[in-house]
């Protein structure tokens, strides 16, 4: 694994180098060509400065003649006659080329520049050679202080990357050196803008952290409280078992027991369900599927409770009815609602269940005629273990559980819950699904299909 500091240091350092030879080899040719012209241009000057003289003084021939000097200056006549050379050259071409040229005299290349005047021709020649290696010479000066700038640029640069990731260490070291049970923001003192952005994701990660460890925290010791009492009456209940005198003492008992035992059951999967549907407990993956379906699964689970309580359950779900979920999940949802209309209406009394698609939402509505909710509870009813009080008419109080996991389950579908009254008399309860998108191919159909008036099936009675 490469980190990023060796990432960018291979890239900026290559870059650096690069960019340095580049410009070199750059400034190396571009100072070739400028001597190589200024040369040119001393060999025009000369050549003009002696025709314009006429003859070479005393003074000049001698200075021209000296062995350090790099040129070689003759003056021929029209005919040809050699008049002045500044040193022998026997090889040097008679004739001569009007302005620049290159003549190779004795294995040596010689650059001349000639210029008529009069009756005479003025010829300056410098070899090749010297010229190249002053120019190689003056080019190489030039590029020397760019590869002396580039290994202080490199060194600018190790320090740069290491001072810009220090933040990034900073923030492992600080998450590695943090407990298991640590999960207060990391601090974003100092940090550039560009770790701003990770600083404040793993903070949002924390924060959803602390909100489910603090939930799963609160759920167990909600459940332990919950579950101290049916298991202390099982024990209390053991105990009368094995006290009874008589048998219809221990028929009584044994009945007491079983169902005890059978709402410490109902207790535990309530317990499960709401565990299961927990924000971030499971990763279910949503699918389009047909509401119609899952809420009559749901009320289906229902009709021997509705049937001894002697409870009419009225179910309008004819009709496709498309949202993106959870099938079994949204038949817990189905399931828990009617079970609570069905416990809370008095014997004999009616429950209505409808399934709606309009605006482009899916609605679902389950009415009771049982003594309804107070709007001042209608808030906290959906937090854990919150009981309704209910009527002496056999009803089971139940868990407190119901409403909780419909709450869960809701928010894990991004749908709504509102508690209303309720035409029957009772409580209304009304769930709204978001809308399906049209690319799902159903939407359309779905809104086509719902019919104008409400056709009621009557799913179970007594």
């Amino acid at each position: 694994m490469t980190s990023i500091r060796t990432r960018l240091l291979i890239w900026l350092l290559s870059a650096v180098f690069l960019g340095a030879i580049i410009g070199a080899g750059i400034t190396y040719q571009n100072v070739l060509r400028e001597l190589e012209s200024q040369f040119d241009y001393q060999l025009r000057q000369m050549a003009l400065s002696l025709r314009d003289q006429g003859v070479v003084s005393p003074e000049e021939a001698g200075a021209i003649a000296d062995e350090q000097m790099d040129f070689l200056v003759q003056v021929r006549s029209s005919d040809g006659t050699r008049i002045y050379v500044s040193r022998p050259l026997g090889d040097f071409p008679q004739q001569a080329v009007m302005g620049f040229s290159n003549v190779d005299v004795a294995g040596t290349s010689w650059r001349v520049f000639s210029v008529a005047a009069r009756d005479r021709v003025v010829q300056v020649a410098q070899p090749i050679e010297v010229r190249r290696e002053l120019a190689a010479q003056a080019a190489l000066r030039a590029v020397i202080p760019i590869f002396g700038i580039a290994p202080l640029l490199a060194a600018i640069i190790w320090w740069s990357v290491g001072i810009s990731l220090v933040p990034l260490r900073r923030i492992a070291t600080e998450v590695k050196e943090r407990g298991v049970n640590s999960l207060e923001p990391l601090s974003d003192l100092d940090a550039p803008v560009e770790v701003a952005p990770l600083i404040d994701s793993i903070n949002a990660l924390l924060l959803r952290l602390e909100t489910s460890f603090s939930a799963q925290r609160n759920f167990v010791a909600d459940a332990a409280h919950e579950l101290r009492s049916p298991l202390t009456a099982l024990k209390l209940q053991l105990e009368l078992l094995k006290n009874a005198q008589t048998e219809e003492a221990r028929r009584i008992a044994q009945d007491a027991l079983a169902e005890r035992i059978e709402r410490a059951t109902r207790l535990v999967e309530q317990l499960l369900t709401l565990a299961r549907n927990e924000p971030g407990a499971t990763d279910v993956a949503h699918e389009l599927l047909d509401a119609a379906e899952a809420t009559r699964l749901g009320v289906s689970d229902v009709v021997p409770l509705a049937a001894d309580r002697n409870i009419e359950l009225s179910l309008d779900a004819a009709v496709p009815v498309p949202v993106i979920g959870d099938a079994a999940a949204l038949r817990i949802l189905v399931r828990n609602l009617v079970n609570n209309a069905v416990r809370y209406s008095p014997r004999g009394g009616r429950v209505d269940i409808s399934l709606q698609f309009c605006a482009g939402s899916s609605v679902l509505f389950v009415d009771d005629a049982g003594p309804g909710i107070p709007v001042e509870d209608r808030e906290r009813i959906f937090d854990r273990f919150v009981r309704r009080h209910v009527d002496d008419d056999g009803a089971d109080a139940g868990s407190g559980l119901g409403l909780a996991i419909v709450k869960s389950i809701a928010n894990s579908h991004r749908a709504t819950v509102v508690l209303g009254d309720s035409p029957l008399g009772g409580l209304q309860v009304a769930v709204t699904f978001p809308p399906v998108p049209t690319k799902q191919g159903v939407h359309d159909r779905a809104a086509k299909a719902v019919p104008s008036q409400q056709d009621a099936a009557v799913a179970g009675q007594s």
